[in-house]
């Protein structure tokens, strides 16, 4: 176990260096100047040529890239050209509600969505099964931002039960609770779907096992033969899609915090990027992208202890 997981934590070096330098190239290809956005618009043109200087983007590509990760290596991402405070301080300050919205979208979501596949496939053909299917396909199509506009003008606006801008505090608190269901919903309704059709699919497969005819042969009760004889057996697959869509929460949670003004890394990565605050921006990335990592490493290794086949590879 412990040289499965030092085997992906090996492979996760590599994948976080080219994100690294993507992110790096791709800041570059931007046509404002950081120069410009660090002196202001009214600045003349020897400031903005001192502050490239100071900036070291005089210096080759490779000559930035090597002194970029340099700082990186020191726990260093660089200062905000708009409001001059460090990056590290910013990210700091929304890491928390992100993970609170990605946390509260997953309570309700994985749960709900596993029911749903297990209900599915036990009932498999019936109205019911139909029925879930169908609100699974439509959780799919429908876009993030669509379904939070949605809610914002039901509950927000028509109803006004729920507050729907900003974080009304931490989560353990009534008026947290209340800001995050609005967000969570939202984030978490591009979740069930994948989850109920996956779960459908792998507890219809074990179902026609021989183990579980063997344990209905001796007979166990259906729920007994269900959830510890076919649900267990079928959540190897599940597991690993749970960890690909938590991945793509992430980019999800950039349009959900931009919608309800949530205070997160993906608002913050929004704003970063249309005031061309490049230090900013590739903090972000950085961020965003070390999340999908570790989340993706996380799976790896629930997949071995689900699956003891997987150890020894």
């Amino acid at each position: 176990m412990l040289r499965h997981t030092i085997q992906r934590l090996l492979i996760a070096i590599p994948v976080l260096f080219g994100v690294l330098l993507v992110g790096f190239l791709l800041m570059q290809v931007v046509p404002t100047d950081p120069a410009i956005v660090r002196a202001g618009p009214t600045a003349t043109q020897d400031i903005v040529e001192q502050i490239r200087r100071q900036l070291g983007l005089d210096q080759p590509l490779w000559y930035q890239f090597g002194l970029y990760v340099w700082r990186l290596a020191q726990g260093d991402l660089g200062v905000s050209l708009i409001n001059n405070v460090p990056v590290t301080r910013e990210l700091a300050a929304t890491i928390g509600p992100t993970v609170e919205l990605m946390f509260a979208s997953l309570f309700w979501s994985i749960p709900l969505g596993i029911l749903l596949g297990t209900v599915g496939a036990y009932y498999r053909g019936t109205i019911l099964d139909r029925a879930i299917m169908a609100v699974s396909v439509a959780g799919v199509s429908i876009p993030v931002f669509f379904l939070g506009l949605v809610l914002i003008w039901l509950f927000g606006f028509h109803w006004q039960l729920l507050p729907f801008t900003g974080r009304g505090g931490p989560l353990w608190s009534w008026e947290g609770i209340r800001a995050i269901i609005l967000p969570a919903i939202t984030l978490g309704g591009v979740f069930v779907g994948p989850v109920a059709r996956m779960t459908r699919t792998s507890v219809l497969d074990v179902l026609g096992a021989d183990h579980v005819r063997t344990a209905r042969a001796k007979g166990l009760s259906e729920r007994v033969v269900v959830l510890r004889h076919a649900l267990r057996n079928a959540m190897v697959p599940v597991v690993t899609l749970i960890g690909l869509q938590i991945g793509f929460l992430l980019g999800g949670a950039v349009v959900t915090e931009t919608v309800f003004s949530w205070p997160g890394i993906g608002r913050l990565a929004v704003g970063a990027i249309l005031s061309s605050d490049m230090p900013m921006a590739q903090g972000t990335i950085i961020i965003l992208s070390l999340g999908f990592i570790l989340i993706n490493l996380t799976v790896d290794v629930l997949y071995a202890l689900l699956d003891p086949r997987v150890r020894s590879t």
